[in-house]
């Protein structure tokens, strides 16, 4: 009886050791998920100011919960080197990170995408940035079905993706 083993392709192995072998600041994408303990936001908010301080470039959307996170170490280290990605206007977004979001320098808002449903929007708006990142971490459970999909999207365009689940 043969099996079937499904192995990366080497020149996937390639590119991703390249990418994590490369010197000098990256473009990192933070998405995750808006239900986060505070616990876990904290190791967020640590991981993206040490991303930051060491020259990363830090993009992330403005939701609560991780990119919330993401935003607040980012911001502490400098701030100059975070782009927030919103899927909608600034107006749509929780009133909580609306008084954070004030403090971004690079603030792209997608007023356009106000029709739209949060989802669909948020689908888009993870496409855009999973299209100018070159690794993606991504904190989300096992059902959270659109990070799910970000995650393999950005695995297809050959991005280094980092998954923490929480469940």
């Amino acid at each position: 009886m043969t099996q079937s083993i499904n192995l990366p392709k080497l020149d996937d192995f390639l590119q991703e050791l390249a990418t994590i072998q490369q010197q000098g600041s990256k473009r990192i994408a933070f998405l995750g998920s808006r239900h986060v303990p505070l616990t876990h936001q904290l190791l967020i908010e640590l991981l993206s100011y040490a991303l930051a301080l060491s020259g990363n470039s830090i993009i992330t959307s403005g939701a609560t919960g991780t990119n919330f996170a993401a935003i607040r170490g980012a911001l502490r280290a400098d701030p100059n080197l975070l782009t927030v990605i919103l899927p909608q206007s600034l107006d749509r977004q929780p009133y909580e990170s609306r008084e954070q979001l004030e403090n971004v320098i690079h603030l792209i808002e997608h007023s356009e995408n106000d029709s739209l449903s949060l989802p669909e929007a948020s689908r888009l708006c993870n496409q855009e940035i999973i299209s100018k990142c070159q690794q993606l971490i991504c904190f989300a459970f096992h059902g959270s079905e659109t990070l799910l999909q970000t995650c393999q999207d950005a695995e297809e365009q050959r991005k280094v993706v980092t998954l923490f689940y929480f469940d």
